[in-house]
């Protein structure tokens, strides 16, 4: 047993050593589309060439949650659009006008630059050869195909400017309306299973894949004018931020978004930092330093290091709590039930449903929600690796046969020396199982992280989806499949190093 306290010594060691310190400066946010994580490099170079340091914590998710994100302090500052917050962020508030909409803004402590040029307005897009076949150029014309297939994004299904709203103002009544990941869609329709889908008008994939962008004949989608939202308090903790900030104002046009989309997602596939750079280099002037790519072995290990990270702040925690929750399961029967039901409850709850419902409750204390190190992650991990190794530990406990307890009742043994001298033992292996299935399944979702920008694997999975890239998928799934073998076999031999042979050569329960 001296070898097991060694062993959660250890443990305790690793969980409070830091792995990474917080960047200083101003913290940008972008949504999880390739405009947003384009413009979001852009505010950050500009930030940086006027002497701040600036992070740039990128694909974040959805309006939703990157602008409660800049409410909480999350972050500094996002691009966003006009229309998108006219209709969606304050649909609630009936707002008509830009001077309401920076109203609305600066009660929240947000203020609005002026729009930086170009129109990202939301459209239906569908193949041109298709919407040739079947002779559709207007929205209105979708209606004489009821059996049409379609495919929207998640939030555009939900958003007020989105399809409901639409559907109801076109008078459309169709049946084959699925709600997917965007990137997906696309996906889907090159390859004919949609007929039509959502697009933003500076897509480049409007270009690159020959796509009918539909007339909005009756006039449903207002201006989505690209703007960018800061803190107020912003001014007064990096003023030359702000005036950075404030260069993007009416320099961006409809044609120069377009082609930095294309120029990320088309056949060059340069990266969006490349892209900004330049932009702001040859358009405004500023001196701004490209780095060179990093190579795919320092991405790996930059994003095996993050990984790790929210894994052991997560695993860690959940063993030394797991392992004290199943013995109270073993020793009082009835509050073991109400544990075990309560834990059991969280692994029920789908993972990215469990990292939404953390959020709020995050937000409550005043920590981190999403970005570099967030708490969301962390603890949406911790509550899915309890399940494991509390029922195994119950189970390892509940397994025990009598004759070693009546044993030691016979001996007059205390219970703490009974516990910790005979039945932990005698449950070793089994807790050791639960901490090995609980550690394995936590390394594969903590990919979950990347969509709150909390690093690791998940990252280039997300970017490898949104750009079509199997490379940059499989730079994530790969070594996160190995990552979870490796830490397979490290419990293996930690289960060889603590229980001691005899034991081992039992079968576990």
């Amino acid at each position: 047993m001296n070898r097991f306290w060694l062993f959660l010594l250890i443990l305790v060691v690793f969980a409070i050593v830091p792995f990474s310190h917080e960047k200083p400066g101003v913290r940008v946010g972008s949504k999880k589309f390739t405009e947003n994580v384009i413009v979001g490099e852009l505010i950050k170079d500009a930030i940086r060439s006027a002497g701040v340091n600036a992070t740039h914590y990128r694909e974040l998710g959805g309006t939703r949650l990157v602008f409660n994100a800049l409410v909480k302090g999350d972050i500094d500052t996002y691009p966003e659009y006009t229309g998108t917050m006219i209709e969606e962020t304050f649909a609630d508030q009936h707002i008509k006008t830009n001077a309401q909409l920076t109203a609305a803004l600066a009660e929240r402590g947000i203020v609005m630059t002026k729009p930086l040029g170009f129109n990202n307005k939301y459209a239906i897009g569908m193949l041109k050869s298709r919407a040739q076949q079947l002779g559709i150029s207007k929205i209105s014309d979708l209606a004489r195909y009821p059996d049409l297939k379609f495919g929207f994004s998640n939030e555009f299904i939900d958003r007020d400017d989105g399809w409901k709203s639409l559907e109801k103002h076109y008078g459309f009544d169709f049946q084959n309306v699925q709600g997917l990941d965007h990137d997906i869609a696309y996906r889907q329709l090159a390859s004919g299973s949609l007929d039509a889908i959502d697009v933003y008008s500076t897509d480049a994939k409007i270009k690159s894949m020959d796509l009918a962008v539909l007339e909005d004949d009756r006039k449903f989608f207002p201006r989505y004018d690209a703007v960018i939202l800061y803190r107020q308090d912003l001014t007064k903790r990096y003023p030359k931020a702000v005036q950075a900030i404030q260069m993007l104002v009416g320099k961006i046009s409809d044609q120069q978004m377009i082609e930095m989309n294309l120029k990320v997602e088309g056949i060059d596939r340069e990266t969006e930092t490349r892209v900004a750079g330049e932009f702001l280099a040859e358009q405004l002037g500023l001196d701004v330093k490209i780095n060179q790519p990093e190579s795919v072995i320092m991405s790996i290990l930059k994003r095996t290091v993050e990984h790790l990270d929210l894994v052991r702040r997560s695993l860690i925690p959940a063993i030394l709590l797991g392992i004290p929750f199943g013995i109270i399961a073993y020793r009082w029967r009835i509050t073991g039930q109400l544990l075990l039901g309560v834990v059991g409850i969280f692994q029920t709850i789908p993972a990215l449903a469990l990292l939404v419902l953390v959020m709020p409750l995050v937000a409550i204390v005043g920590a981190r929600s999403i970005g570099e190190g967030s708490l969301s992650a962390v603890i949406a991990l911790f509550l899915y690796s309890l399940l494991p190794i509390v029922r195994n530990t119950y189970a390892g406990f509940q397994g025990i046969e009598n004759q070693y307890k009546e044993s030691a009742q016979a001996l007059g043994l205390s219970r703490r020396y009974t516990l910790f001298h005979i039945e932990m033992p005698l449950a070793m292996r089994s807790i050791l199982a639960g901490i090995k299935t609980a550690a394995v399944m936590n390394v594969g979702f903590a990919a979950l992280g990347g969509l709150i920008g909390a690093g690791g694997y998940g990252q280039p999975i997300m970017t490898g989806i949104r750009l079509d890239s199997m490379d940059l998928i499989l730079q994530g799934a790969i070594p996160a499949a190995l990552m979870a073998v490796l830490v397979q076999l490290l419990f293996e031999l930690v289960e060889r190093w603590v229980v001691p042979k005899g034991l081992r050569l039992k079968p576990a329960d």
